[in-house]
């Protein structure tokens, strides 16, 4: 059915070895609290950080738009996993408000369009399910088609566009920004574009989301892996300037992970799931966001927000859709909840003061701060997942 199967499962096979082994030099790689506990324990981090949530604009005092996102979705997603509806009202309400303040939640891309697909998943709200496909709509308009690789063209930039860069089509490149002549073209924003268009052809059997799901997802593998298997961040659409080779952030491999765990499942195509878990294996242990201890210090701030504290918390959560949907490879489930432990602990053990974390997994604790919180939420909230009752 996918013609490009082949040649992508032997390029990957033959770059990436993996191994699913659980280094013994990571810090306190289990943990044996009950179901219970976990649930209230991560209830408890999302209670200390929605007083902050202003009702007026959906954002929570001393983060950004985006980041307030994640707290939604974090929201949303307790209450997928722990089978409760504790915060379907802050939830909806919310995201009614951002939707109707920001067009197709555009401020600056999709930022908050998963947390409207997380909270329908959760809750079962259609107006969420509208406002996710509206979005898509939205920003399907600055993906770069085949025919405008072809071209050269986009009709949404006013500046020729690059048809390929190092040899690879530019075809399902997604322009982060809807302005007419900003020309950056990330991983984020088409790691975004690629996991709801797959959740979406999950969702309605609509084969218009399959396939920009897979055009999106092969842009991602063609151009934006390093030799090591890990996701980089910026391809400029008109020269093909890339970012610094050092840029290299947890949340991209992150949402890139959720969408192919998502359109491996879609499709029944095994390609997919084994490029997944060659970037799973290689991301979880890798040495530019972590140390021998296995706890990420990306995002570490304790005086000041700033965007990569929030990255992170994107990561944890996309491998957690990957573990949910690999019941079938028990290495990998058991590599994501014994590094989903490492945080845990680090941030229960280290990082915690009362109910609040630090943005610094590694310590040591301080009093509360929005972002400090924002970032240890998926860690909390996943635990409930990755983990035996």
């Amino acid at each position: 059915m996918f013609p490009f199967a082949i040649s992508l499962f032997l390029t990957q096979s033959l770059v990436f070895a993996q191994d699913l082994g659980v280094p013994l030099t990571w810090r306190e790689f289990s943990n044996s609290r009950l179901l219970a506990e976990r649930i209230s324990i991560a209830e408890d981090a999302i209670n200390t950080i929605l007083p902050q949530l202003d009702t007026s604009n959906a954002q929570f005092d001393g983060i950004g738009y985006w980041q307030s996102g994640n707290v939604f979705s974090a929201m949303a997603n307790f209450d997928h996993l722990a089978g409760t509806t504790t915060y379907e009202t802050q939830v909806i309400n919310g995201l009614n408000t951002a939707f109707s303040l920001y067009s197709n939640f555009d401020q600056y891309g999709i930022t908050m369009t998963r947390s409207a697909y997380y909270g329908y998943r959760a809750y079962g709200d259609e107006n969420l399910l509208s406002m996710a496909i509206a979005t898509w709509t939205h920003v399907s308009q600055y993906v770069i088609t085949t025919a405008d690789a072809s071209s050269g063209t986009q009709p949404n930039k006013d500046f020729p566009i690059a048809g390929t860069c190092f040899g690879e089509s530019m075809a399902g490149g997604v322009f982060w920004r809807p302005t007419v002549d900003d020309t950056g073209i990330n991983s984020i924003t088409t790691g975004l574009f690629t996991t709801l268009s797959a959740f979406l052809a999950e969702t309605t059997g609509d084969t218009t989301y399959t396939n920009a799901a897979i055009l999106s997802a092969e842009w991602m593998q063609n151009l934006q892996i390093n030799a090591d298997g890990i996701v980089l961040d910026t391809v400029d659409g008109a020269d093909c300037t890339r970012s610094p080779a050092t840029w290299l952030f947890t949340y991209n491999s992150g949402k890139y992970l959720e969408g192919l765990s998502v359109l491996k499942d879609v499709t029944g195509n095994s390609a997919w799931t084994t490029l997944m878990t060659d970037i799973a294996a290689v991301a979880i242990k890798s040495s530019a966001w972590e140390g021998s201890n296995g706890i990420i210090t990306e995002g570490a701030s304790p005086t000041a927000n700033n965007d990569g504290v929030g990255f992170k918390a994107i990561f944890i959560r996309g491998l957690d859709e990957v573990s949910v949907r690999s019941s079938d490879n028990s290495a990998l489930q058991i590599l994501i909840h014994s590094y989903n432990d490492v945080q845990y602990n680090a941030l229960l053990e280290l990082a915690d003061n009362g109910t609040s974390y630090s943005s610094s997994w590694t310590g040591p604790p301080q009093g509360f701060t929005t972002w400090g919180q924002l970032a240890a939420l998926d860690v909390m909230v996943t635990a409930i997942n990755t983990n035996s009752p």
